[in-house]
């Protein structure tokens, strides 16, 4: 087998790498400021498609880290890139906040209740009875039914949210309808942060506090990965899976070092 290319281009999840609780984990803002200096190409990622680039990015800010809004790639422009290429001018019925919606209008597409193409879900956190009823009897109907994500609770202050996949779990059992999901761990997500920053599954690296989203989808897109355990995936739990990341570190700031560096990633499945 050939050695592994030198790792030019970098792409990382957001909650429980670069922050938790709308806190910054420390060497978060670090790691971004190597990526700009050297001039490394990136994107930052996230399965939520509430915030709209630029509302995150001011999250960001607020939080100590100073990042681009283009260098934010969220489950909705991904969701809203995905079905621009499937149905061009589609139309969709969306379940969602401005991160989603306003991914859609960019695309091109018609937000309707009347005989969309699309049922759409998304997260928010007042999902209603209403809208739900709405989504079922057009899927009912003959809608094709996608979801941004499959993730089954969000967090809060206040303890979990239920989110996306639990919502869609509810339709699936109305309607029968199962749907396709675009976000984290579908690899196409990864696909599409690497096209958008024309980079190369070979040279690229993704890092994800969790091993069943983060770690499974760079895998499966050709990554070399890195779980940090600032986030879900605690060490203990790494042997329950099939699959090993590349790289184990404590948290965003080991990987600081790593940027400036443009070697191959070394094979290291221990906590340094």
């Amino acid at each position: 087998m050939s050695e592994p290319r030198p790792v030019s281009c970098w792409l990382t999840d957001m909650d429980g790498v670069l922050v938790r609780e709308q806190k910054a984990i420390p060497g978060a803002a670090e790691f971004i400021q190597a990526l700009q200096q050297h001039g490394r190409r990136f994107l930052v990622l996230t399965n939520n498609s509430i915030f709209t680039p630029r509302d995150l990015r001011a999250r960001l800010l607020g939080s100590g880290i100073n990042l681009p809004e283009d260098a934010i790639w969220t489950s909705a422009l991904a969701t809203a890139q995905f079905l621009e290429n499937q149905a061009p001018g589609g139309s969709a019925y969306v379940i969602g906040e401005a991160g989603l919606t306003s991914a859609l209008h960019q695309a091109g597409f018609v937000l309707t209740e009347r005989d969309p193409d699309y049922v759409v879900l998304g997260e928010t956190r007042t999902y209603s009875f209403e809208a739900i009823t709405t989504a079922i009897r057009l899927l009912e109907k003959g809608a094709r039914f996608i979801a941004t994500n499959p993730d089954a609770t969000g967090p809060s202050l206040e303890g979990s949210l239920p989110a996306t996949g639990s919502v869609a779990a509810l339709i699936t059992r109305a309607t029968g309808v199962e749907p396709y999901y675009v976000g984290k761990p579908n690899p196409l997500m990864m696909r599409s942060a690497l096209n958008q920053i024309e980079a190369h599954s070979e040279s690229t690296v993704m890092i994800g506090d969790r091993m069943d989203t983060d770690v499974i989808a760079g895998i499966e897109a050709g990554l070399r990965t890195v779980l940090v355990l600032t986030g879900s995936t605690k060490e203990d739990q790494i042997a329950r899976f099939p699959y090993r990341p590349t790289r184990v570190v404590n948290s965003i700031a080991d990987v600081v070092d790593l940027v400036g560096q443009l070697a191959p990633l070394p094979d290291h499945a221990e906590t340094d």
